[in-house]
């Protein structure tokens, strides 16, 4: 299968863990997780910029990673062992 001579590489931004308050704010949009991806885009942009017939590519692979801080748990006070 031959590869499409316009499909680029995805731009991967790894968020790292984060609080499920930080993750529905990311999902509408909003957040400090989305300044990152934001951050993350004006880079690329301005790395596209600087390459010779790199203005006015469109960016449209954006690919979030993100795992979801675990909650601490009440009942490990009685269990220590846990």
């Amino acid at each position: 299968m031959a590869d499409a001579p316009n499909v680029q590489a995805p731009i991967i931004v790894p968020l790292g863990k984060a609080s499920r308050r930080n993750i529905r704010k990311l999902k509408q949009g909003r957040g400090r997780l989305m300044d990152d991806v934001t951050d993350a885009v004006d880079v690329i942009r301005r790395d596209l910029a600087e390459k010779p017939g790199g203005d006015g590519k469109e960016i449209v692979p954006v690919i979030l990673v993100y795992k979801r801080k675990r909650r601490k748990s009440k009942s490990s006070a009685f269990f220590p062992f846990l």
